[in-house]
């Protein structure tokens, strides 16, 4: 037998493999919390089916899930990568988690990184969970999936930015309370199940520029009128995604 064949070799693992790893353990996390199931699956599903299924708010022509549908896979973006994501980086910044990472060799760009990639992992099936739903209550989507993409991914980041940004500068409990109000205004104001046009005018004009709004007009635009990107929508998610990952990246305190 060779020398040195069980000599230990200390040292940190490949960041990329560290970031995998990381990226795993913050999935399962967030699929045993029972509290994240609610808002993340549950929640969108629910308000999918039984939106879709009883005539209660007027969306228009056409079917009502036909609307429904993609304002409810805005809505689990949001759910994930912002209500979810501020609260469990809240509490993982009171309880001395991310402190403590932040001291491992893993790097704390490639924390966040992981804690990206999960909120992706998360969304991805999400989007195919509530997609089956619709198809089994009559969904026609139509448009380019690479569009429906591309919003998704810049909803993603408009949302992480500011659920970072959240969750780096207030108190948990504030967070916790602060994030769950937010998803309820924006579930009621952001276009996801009431139409924008139901609003007095100069409040669609507000209501237009939020995050959710755009997201949900945007996935509209495409699955349900078969329209290119809309780039209106597209640039007002790209503008909040800049504006919140460059906020948290500023202000964000580890302790």
């Amino acid at each position: 037998m060779s020398a040195g064949t069980f000599t230990p070799r200390p040292g940190a693992a490949p960041v990329s493999r560290m970031i995998w790893a990381q990226t795993a353990l913050e999935t399962r996390m967030l699929l045993r919390n029972g509290e994240q199931l609610l808002l993340t699956v549950i929640i969108p599903a629910l308000l999918l089916t039984l939106f879709s299924a009883v005539d209660i708010v007027d969306t228009g022509t056409g079917k009502s899930v036909d609307f429904l549908a993609p304002g409810v896979l805005a809505l689990a973006v949001m759910s994930t990568a912002f209500t979810g994501q501020a609260i469990a980086t809240g509490f993982d910044r009171r309880y001395g988690v991310l402190k403590r990472l932040g001291a491992s060799p893993l790097p704390r760009w490639a924390l966040m990184a992981a804690k990206t990639l999960s909120v992706l992992v998360t969304e991805v099936l999400q989007v195919a969970l509530l997609t089956v739903i619709a198809l089994a209550l009559g969904w026609s989507p139509h448009g380019n999936p690479l569009s429906v993409a591309v919003l998704l991914l810049l909803g993603t980041a408009a949302f992480s930015g500011l659920g970072l940004l959240m969750a780096g500068t207030l108190k948990a409990e504030v967070t916790l309370a602060a994030a769950n109000l937010v998803f309820l205004l924006l579930l009621v104001g952001g276009g996801v199940i009431v139409p924008l046009e139901k609003f007095p005018g100069a409040v669609q004009a507000v209501l237009g520029l939020l995050p959710i709004s755009a997201l949900s007009d945007g996935l509209r635009e495409v699955l349900r009128n078969g329209a290119a990107l809309p780039w209106g929508d597209a640039a007002v998610l790209a503008g909040w995604a800049v504006l919140g990952l460059g906020a948290a990246a500023k202000w964000f305190r580890w302790e």
